[in-house]
C-alpha cells in the first residue's frame, strides 16, 4: 500500500507548481507519535496546522453491537484533506494498523467527500474536522484491543505539506458507549448502497468510447429537495478523470460526463471496476460498474 501511494503521490506532485512541491518535502520532515496508550480515547496530536486523535466505542443495535474506532482530523481554516480518490492533485490518506495487537481487521469507512478547486485543478476531500469511522475486529474476542496507528495525510492550501502522526489506544472488552454519538454522526455520512428511493441512485451509465471525445455519460436520479448533487467516480486499479455536472440539477435529475483525454485512458479503464459515489445533502451512495 505505502508503495502505491508514494508512487501516486508523485506522479500528482509533478504537476504542482514548486512552491507546492517544496511544501509537501519541508513538510515530510514534520512527524509525531504518541507513545503512551491510553484507555479508549488518545490526546490530540498537534500537526501542522492540524491535529489528529483516535476515539472508540460500541455501538449497539437491536440484535448486535460493534467495536468502532474513529480517525478524528479537526484542520484549521482554509486547509483541507484528501478522500481516498483525491482528485486532479494531492495524495489519499494512508491507514497502518500493523503495529497493533489483538487486532484481525481495522475496516476504515470514508464520509462522502466535496470537491474542491485547487492549483491543481479540482481536488476531492474534507475541511475543517472529519472521522473516519473505522470498524473494529478482534482476534481474539473478549480480551483487550491495543490499537496502533500509522496515518499519513496530506493537507493543502497553499502549500501541500504530507502529514505524519503515530496514534495509540486501548480498548477494553467492556469499553461501553465511549464516543458513541460522535462516532455515530461519522457513519451517517458514510455513503450506503443504491438501494431505495429515498437516496441518490445511478439510473443509467452509457459509455461512448468512440470517437475523438471519449467518455462516460451517467443519468443520477436525487431525492426530492436534495442540494449539493455531486458524483465521485473511482477504481482501485486506474486514476479516473473526475466528473463535470452537464447543467443545474431539475426535478431531482441530474447529468454528469467522465472525459477522456486519449484512447489509452480508455483502454485502461476497460475491464476494471468502478465506484460511482453520488452525493447530496440528502444523503449519499455507492454503485459498482464496469466498463466493457
Amino acid at each position: 500500500m505505502s508503495v502505491i501511494v508514494t508512487s501516486l503521490f508523485a506522479r500528482r506532485a509533478a504537476s504542482l507548481p514548486t512552491g507546492l512541491v517544496f511544501g509537501a518535502v519541508l513538510g515530510a520532515a514534520f512527524g509525531s507519535v504518541a507513545l503512551a496508550a491510553s484507555l479508549g480515547q488518545s490526546p490530540w496530536m498537534d500537526q501542522i496546522n492540524s491535529k489528529v486523535r483516535l476515539v472508540s466505542g460500541t455501538l449497539t443495535s437491536d440484535d448486535s453491537s460493534a467495536i468502532y474506532a474513529g480517525v478524528q482530523l479537526r484542520m484549521e481554516p482554509g486547509w483541507k484533506t484528501y478522500w481516498r480518490n483525491p482528485g486532479d492533485s494531492g495524495m489519499p490518506p494512508r491507514f497502518d494498523w500493523s503495529g497493533s495487537k489483538n487486532l484481525k481487521s481495522a475496516e476504515v469507512l470514508y464520509p462522502a467527500p466535496h470537491r474542491f478547486a485547487d492549483a491543481g485543478g479540482t481536488a476531492i476531500g474534507y475541511k475543517s474536522d472529519v472521522v473516519f469511522p473505522v470498524k473494529i475486529t478482534p482476534e481474539r474476542s473478549g480480551e483487550p484491543v491495543k490499537l496502533a496507528l500509522a496515518f499519513d495525510y496530506g493537507l493543502c492550501k497553499d502549500l501541500c505539506i504530507p502529514n505524519e502522526v503515530t496514534l495509540r489506544v486501548a480498548l477494553p472488552p467492556n469499553l461501553g458507549k465511549g464516543d458513541a454519538r460522535l462516532l455515530k454522526t461519522a457513519l451517517a455520512r458514510v455513503p450506503e448502497p443504491a438501494q431505495t428511493d429515498t437516496l441518490p441512485r445511478i439510473v443509467q451509465i452509457t459509455a461512448k468510447f468512440d470517437g475523438s471525445a471519449p467518455a462516460l455519460e451517467i443519468e443520477a436520479l436525487f431525492p426530492s429537495g436534495a442540494t449539493g448533487a455531486d458524483l465521485f467516480v473511482e477504481s482501485p486499479e486506474v486514476i479516473v478523470p473526475v466528473p463535470k455536472a452537464l447543467g443545474p440539477l431539475t426535478d431531482g435529475k441530474q447529468r454528469f460526463t467522465v472525459t477522456f483525454l486519449s484512447p489509452s485512458e480508455v483502454e485502461a479503464v476497460k475491464g476494471k471496476p468502478l465506484t460511482f459515489t453520488l452525493v447530496s445533502e440528502k444523503g449519499s451512495t455507492e454503485t459498482s460498474w464496469t466498463a466493457e
